[in-house]
């Protein structure tokens, strides 16, 4: 009977400490899981060189989480690390480039700027009693806003001392693999051996009880917070290296990314709850997903669909896992009445701390002095292409020598923001608008809203669907397309397989210059199309696709990306295969695509001339605002920028 009830009460504690190891390693088991699936559905995945670029691509994101685990685990929040992470690439870029400082200097001032926009949210948080949320949000704000201003929009390029930080060890061992364990390690060691680490558990358990009990909380969290600063910077230079260059809109949402995989890992948002290796394992379940997604050609739309369920599955799991008893227990006893605000010298300081970040881009950026020459408007869709940044220059151009006064604004490819300015210049008394839509439809009721005003409004690149426009200045797309088709055919000799980077899903320059390169490629039967997928005119994602393509297609003789940033990271994927064993085109002929087919590493470029675009589609609004009808359409003609011709376009 004894031996029957023990074997009972041992079956028991085996099912309920198999219940607990489920509940307490989800994320390890959930990684392995998925590692098992995809090496079923996928026989590229499994590689030991697809292995190493997952670790690759989880380095950026695995790197920032670090930095986030330490404000989770004190119930704090940090949404400015993709924004300090960048910001702290285009200072050491810049200042090693642009003003000749030293690389060594130049890294210590990337990295004091990250520790620098981590004090900024450790005073607003502690001195300033800002929730954590908004005071990092500002700081995500600041921080992209200063990266764009340093590098007025245009991608810089990194010290060859500094890029090797993007390289391999030996031919095989990646350096941000290395750097991603060595802060883990530094994690790991602060969480769990150093008194900052525990007072970041005590804080995150119960803050006032932490008070109580002696801790400066105050000072815990402006140490807090720097950590996060510097991990964001360290981030951000390991980013930048990969590239080659420092991209101010670099990093753009991977603070969700960062918060994903400290929350996947095992993190409780209330605090007190986190380690580092189940950051480490978030950050690469993430980017298993992502690089398995590829490898399976699933569509874009359906990645984000699969990583949110992740996520939400995640935090379904801390939820299961803090009633199963399975997190530490919250301190008992009420919390009292937190401590007493800042003196009002503490907060004057914050407040002229603000005022000087903000007055300072006022300086480097100053705006329009409201003077009384004829005002026009111009909506770009982004300023984080080279391209768009060269339409501006010559729009400027010709606004200055015409005497008008040009207002641009940069609409970040958000459809509703170009909406909003265009309604701005509306009601702003602009004679003409020009616009670069985001999205041709999108654009519409806005622009109908200036007609019904009788301003006049030039589409420039793109049209507008549903409302007039005085004339359309644009660049063929889609016989840019068709010429990139002809290109790459004649140089492949009209046979072999190619991959295609496509653009943000759903925009028409990428349906156009698509169709147009499909359309094109029927006279070259012998070429087969192998893989089509997105990577959003970005050269990170550029490079990240393109590694992943290249396991389940390493035989590729060709590569089209329907623009230079995608073509770029493509190259850089491709290492020294490019333009030796495959040749890969472009579109648009940006300077670094120009640079690039110079160097032979990129065989051709379609270029548009932006700079002719952006002076065209100003003089034909000074002509509307004259009283003069321009032609309703005026075609901008696209050239092939080879390496023959490439110094005639430099």
């Amino acid at each position: 009977m004894a031996t029957d009830t023990l074997d009972n009460r041992t079956g028991r504690g085996g099912a309920q400490g198999l219940r607990r190891l489920l509940l307490d390693n989800g994320a390890l088991s959930a990684l392995v899981v998925l590692v098992a699936a995809l090496a079923l559905l996928s026989g590229d995945f499994l590689t030991t060189q697809n292995l190493l670029n997952v670790g690759v691509q989880a380095a950026v994101t695995a790197i920032l989480a670090f930095g986030v685990t330490f404000v989770i685990v004190s119930a704090g929040i940090d949404l400015s690390v993709g924004s300090v992470a960048a910001l702290s690439a285009t200072v050491l870029a810049w200042s090693a480039t642009s003003e000749g400082v030293p690389v060594w200097l130049a890294v210590l001032m990337a990295v004091a700027t990250g520790i620098a926009c981590g004090l900024v949210n450790g005073v607003l948080v502690s001195y300033g009693k800002l929730p954590p949320f908004i005071a990092t949000l500002a700081m995500l704000s600041v921080g992209r806003g200063l990266s764009l201003v340093i590098s007025q929009g245009s991608p810089i390029a990194f010290p060859d001392s500094v890029s090797h930080l993007g390289d391999t060890l030996g031919g095989r061992l990646p350096v941000p693999v290395l750097v991603m364990i060595g802060a883990g390690l530094l994690t790991a060691l602060v969480l769990s051996r150093s008194y900052i680490g525990r007072s970041m558990y005590a804080i995150g358990g119960n803050e006032e009880a932490a008070r109580l009990s002696g801790l400066r909380v105050k000072r815990q969290k402006l140490v807090i917070y720097a950590l996060s600063g510097l991990f964001a910077a360290v981030a951000g230079i390991v980013l930048a290296s990969r590239l080659s260059s420092a991209q101010p809109q670099a990093a753009q949402g991977y603070e969700l990314d960062a918060i994903a995989a400290v929350v996947i890992g095992g993190a409780s948002l209330s605090g007190g709850v986190g380690k580092a290796s189940g950051t480490l394992i978030g950050a690469l379940i993430l980017a298993v997903l992502r690089n398995g997604l590829n490898l399976l050609s699933v569509s874009a739309f359906w990645q984000q669909v699969v990583i949110g369920v992740v996520i939400a599955l995640a935090v379904l799991l801390d939820t299961l896992r803090r009633k199963a008893g399975a997190a530490p227990g919250a301190a008992g006893g009420k919390a009292g009445a937190g401590p007493k605000g800042p003196g009002a010298m503490k907060l004057a300081v914050a407040a002229v701390c603000l005022a000087a970040v903000i007055g300072a881009g006022y300086l480097l950026n100053p705006g329009s002095s409201g003077s009384a020459k004829p005002k026009l408007g111009m909506s770009l869709s982004t300023l984080n292409n080279p391209f768009f940044v060269q339409m501006k220059a010559g729009a400027q151009a010709e606004a200055k020598a015409e005497g008008i006064d040009l207002t641009v604004t940069d609409a970040q490819n958000d459809a509703s923001q170009q909406a909003n300015q265009i309604q701005n210049f509306t009601g702003s008394g602009m004679k003409s608008i020009i616009v670069n839509p985001v999205d041709s439809d999108a654009v519409g009721p806005a622009v109908r809203g200036a007609n019904k005003a009788d301003i006049p409004v030039i589409a420039a690149d793109r049209g507008v669907n549903k409302a007039e426009t005085a004339t359309l200045v644009a660049s063929d797309n889609a016989a840019g397309g068709r010429l990139a088709a002809r290109t790459l055919g004649e140089k492949l000799g009209g046979k072999g397989r190619i991959a295609v980077l496509q653009g943000t899903a759903g925009t028409s320059v990428s349906r156009e210059r698509g169709a147009g390169f499909t359309e094109g490629l029927k006279a070259y039967p012998g070429i087969e199309v192998v893989a089509r997928q997105p990577a959003d005119f970005d050269r990170t994602k550029g490079l990240d696709v393109m590694t992943n393509l290249l396991q389940s297609h390493p035989d590729v003789t060709g590569v089209f990306a329907e623009n230079d940033e995608m073509a770029l990271g493509a190259v850089k994927a491709l290492g020294d295969r490019a333009g030796s064993a495959v040749a890969v085109v472009g579109f648009d002929g940006t300077p670094d695509g120009v640079k690039a087919v110079a160097a032979g590493t990129l065989y051709a470029s379609v270029a548009q001339q932006p700079e002719e675009l952006g002076r065209i589609a100003v003089r034909n609004a000074v002509l509307a605002t004259r009283g003069k009808k321009p032609d309703s359409a005026v075609k901008v003609p696209v050239k092939v920028v080879t390496r023959e011709n490439a110094a005639a376009f430099s």
